[in-house]
């Protein structure tokens, strides 16, 4: 009993902070890849809270994912999968490139930040991804409260056309969003684009990111 509680503390802290390749290469890689997704990426919390939810027909939103509700999601049909933590060389994803992988579903990323707003760069293409993604799709972030709650209001109202408060709504509690801790950074590029509604009239979301958006101005009013 304590030599499997040694491996196990051992298995934890190996996998702390692991380096891998471009590909999980060998069964210790793997292992230690999945050990870092359940234990320090808190995929241990989200084996039964998934923040699974249908923001719009064939669109859906949740946290990361594990190579098991990969399956689950290949078996319903989910044609393709978008990463907002961004792609590279870190466990997670390359465990989830391997599960999609194997079950035919593409995965895209972009990188987004939970913390910053991020240059109008990527959240352009954001839009370009939900104008061509075939549904149904999902795409998640870490906790799939934060960046994901971004993305499903810039969802809904460059796709689906939703009023603001409407939109809004997708960053919120219910998701486990927290509007008052440094994740309100996001809360306030909504609050910009609400205030140059209410100043110069309807705008579309993808024009006001090209030619209004400014993470710098947002950011400094943010912090006060």
């Amino acid at each position: 009993m304590f030599g499997k509680i040694t491996t196990f503390v051992k298995d934890i802290m190996r996998s702390r902070r692991p380096v891998f390749g471009p590909a999980l290469l060998t069964d210790e890689d793997r292992h230690l890849a999945q050990t870092h997704l359940r234990y320090h990426d808190h995929g241990i919390l989200r084996g039964r809270w998934t923040n699974l939810e249908e923001i719009s027909p064939g669109v859906w939103r949740s946290n990361q994912p594990d190579p098991e509700r990969i399956a689950v999601h290949a078996h319903d049909g989910i044609k393709t999968i978008l990463s907002l933590r961004g792609d590279g060389n870190s466990g997670h994803y390359l465990l989830e490139k391997e599960a999609c992988a194997a079950h035919g579903i593409p995965l895209l990323s972009i990188g987004l930040s939970a913390r910053k707003a991020a240059p109008k760069a990527d959240y352009l293409a954001l839009l370009d991804q939900f104008e061509v993604l075939p549904r149904p799709f999902l795409f998640h972030c870490k906790s799939g409260a934060d960046r994901t709650g971004l993305a499903s209001a810039f969802y809904l109202l460059h796709i689906d056309q939703a009023p603001l408060d409407v939109a809004g709504e997708q960053l919120g509690l219910k998701y486990l969003h927290v509007k008052w801790s440094a994740t309100g950074i996001l809360d306030a590029i909504l609050d910009a684009y609400g205030a140059h509604l209410e100043a110069h009239g309807p705008t579309p979301l993808r024009d006001w990111i090209t030619d209004h958006y400014d993470a710098d101005a947002i950011t400094q009013k943010f912090r006060g």
